[in-house]
């Protein structure tokens, strides 16, 4: 079986490549360079990382599909995430890219909001695609990254490298919403898969069985990661996914309330919740009164 590397530093994915370090924590690469690397490997990753493929020079498979290549493609990873790469024989890399230690942005304005950038945890069809000039904007970022992390390290070191990683990742947000609205067709129809998803999972003795639904378990059957499908459904609703779900449910509540003389307890239990108090103050939330009082009114 072979070994799956833990990658914990910038130096290290260096090392793999014969290329070299600029800074303990920083590192911009461009596998043009490489001056070796194996064809086949599996990392770890500790550290946050970045690409820009300018042709494709093998698959990446992140859990159990692989990533949607094409000239222009980002791909992005985060500590935690495990990922095989299959190098295709001759082949020459050209990529740049972009690695980082989380110890580098702890107490920066990047640190408090990384967890913003969830395209991080963007899978499979996901990776973003680049015009020619993002592209020129995504290079152009990563240039002044390593300008600053070649000089010497100072005070102000630490926060100019922050700032200048910011700035690309909120670029990278700005291109996402752009292919979010590219896609949109591509959208709809996954938000009428979502919806039709809905009605069959209430319709089913899943509620029974399984209680409340999650986005995970919308996100599995439509083929994306949580994160992107929650982000696609917000784009399209201005609701996240969780809140679409929920709204469902409360509508699906209002009609078996004014529609059955059943106990509120039992219609919160066909529902899937646990708990008829849960489902008491999460109508209660949404729709301005009790259960039990919602029917007096719609009496």
């Amino acid at each position: 079986m072979e070994e799956v590397i833990k990658l914990d530093t910038p130096e290290q994915y260096n090392q793999m490549f014969g290329l070299e370090s600029q800074h303990p924590l920083v590192s911009v690469v461009d596998l043009s360079q490489a001056s070796g690397y194996p064809m086949h490997f599996t990392l770890n990753y500790g550290i946050y990382a970045l690409f820009l493929k300018n042709a494709r020079c093998g698959d990446i498979r992140y859990g159990k599909q692989f990533y949607d290549y094409q000239e222009g493609t980002v791909t992005s990873f985060a500590p935690g995430q495990v990922t095989e790469v299959s190098m295709m024989p001759d082949t020459r890399l050209d990529a740049l890219g972009l690695l980082f230690h989380p110890d580098l942005i702890k107490g920066t304005s990047l640190g408090q909001g990384i967890k913003q950038y969830t395209f991080f945890s963007y899978t499979s069809n996901e990776a973003l695609h680049l015009s020619e000039e993002e592209k020129g904007i995504f290079t152009d970022c990563l240039r002044k990254i390593r300008t600053e992390a070649l000089r010497p390290v100072d005070k102000h070191s630490k926060r100019l490298i922050a700032r200048n990683i910011e700035l690309l990742l909120d670029y990278c947000m700005r291109f996402y919403d752009r292919q979010f609205v590219t896609r949109a067709a591509a959208n709809r129809d996954i938000l009428t898969r979502f919806e039709a998803l809905l009605d069959e999972y209430f319709q089913s003795d899943r509620p029974h069985t399984d209680g409340l639904p999650s986005v995970r378990y919308f996100a599995d059957r439509v083929f994306l990661s949580p994160n992107y499908f929650g982000d696609l459904i917000k784009k399209e609703t201005g609701k996240s996914a969780q809140e679409y779900i929920q709204q469902c449910i409360i509508d699906l509540a209002k009609e078996m309330i004014a529609g059955s003389r059943k106990p509120v307890s039992q219609i919160a239990y066909e529902l899937g919740y646990q708990y008829s108090q849960h489902f008491n103050r999460v109508f209660k939330k949404n729709v301005g009164c009790t259960p039990s009082k919602y029917r007096l009114l719609q009496a």
